[in-house]
């Protein structure tokens, strides 16, 4: 009968494998962004075949705004170019990026090297969008959305590339 080797405990485990700190927060972030754009795919699933106007009304009253206010108006004379198709599309693409978000946060986790691939990838994408909305009209909002992203994109770049470059060098050694 083959002898199995011992398993190792925990914190021999523990001691072996240390989470890189940068990977856990962002992960942390995808997971924290994941669970937003779920709940916006269920309200907007909830919102089907409904009176978006009527809802409006119940939330600002359940707030107390003042119903003659710009700001319900405002958001009243939008609420009437929503209909279901669109509300449809809306929770379909929150439940992808969601999805997607998942998947990057699961990799980042896991420092895996396709889940550092893939949210550089996708954090490379919406950098040139962010840039032409702060163009467009600059706020701290937007400019603080693109300076983490930006943050995050160049700690990911630059993990990607310590780690190519150590493969090459322990390639080169054997």
């Amino acid at each position: 009968m083959a002898r199995t080797p011992p398993r190792a405990s925990t914190a021999e485990f523990a001691a072996t494998w240390r989470h890189d700190r940068g990977l856990l927060l962002i992960a942390f972030f995808k997971f924290a962004y994941a669970l937003v754009f779920i709940l916006i795919g269920f309200g907007a699933h909830r919102l089907l075949h409904k009176d978006i106007a009527d809802q409006i009304e119940v939330l600002a009253h359940h707030l107390r705004f003042n119903p003659e206010s710009k700001l319900v108006n405002f958001i009243l004379d939008r609420a009437s170019l929503v209909n279901d198709p669109l509300l449809l599309r809306i929770g379909f693409a929150a439940f992808g990026y969601s999805a997607l978000c998942i998947a990057e946060g699961v990799g980042l986790y896991l420092e895996k090297a396709w889940g550092e691939f893939l949210t550089l990838a996708v954090t490379a994408s919406f950098l040139p969008w962010e840039i032409f909305e702060i163009f467009r009209r600059v706020t701290w909002i937007r400019v603080g959305i693109f300076t983490f992203n930006l943050l995050v994109f160049l700690y990911l770049l630059k993990l990607v590339t310590e780690k190519a470059r150590q493969n090459v060098r322990e390639r080169k050694e054997k």
